[in-house]
């Protein structure tokens, strides 16, 4: 499963995954649905609480920051409570596919 990044579109992606891992199907996340993946969901928080501001005076302070960072969150992180159920999924594929259909029909 991939986001939506360039590095994850198109052939040459499907067939770069394809040369390395000929069983796998790269499934691509929603458009505008990055809370769908955890690394995104980490970084955002990476971002907000370790990289902001940006008042870094060389890479030893923003290194020893992201360390501090990970050893604390490590200490103290919780899962994620989803309020996005399966059954939000399924009907918001439902919904989409309507779409999809509508449009092809236009």
């Amino acid at each position: 499963m991939v986001d939506n990044g360039s590095s994850h579109r198109g052939s040459k992606a499907v067939d770069r995954l394809a040369a390395q891992f000929p069983n796998a199907v790269m499934v691509h996340t929603p458009v505008h649905a990055s809370w769908l993946n955890q690394v995104e969901i980490f970084f955002s928080i990476v971002q907000r609480k370790v990289l902001t501001p940006k008042d870094f005076t060389d890479t030893e302070v923003i290194t020893r920051r992201l360390a501090d960072f990970e050893t604390r969150y490590n200490q103290t992180a919780t899962a994620f409570k989803w309020k996005f159920t399966t059954t939000d999924l399924n009907d918001f594929l439902q919904r989409l596919d309507r779409h999809t259909d509508q449009l092809a029909a236009a």
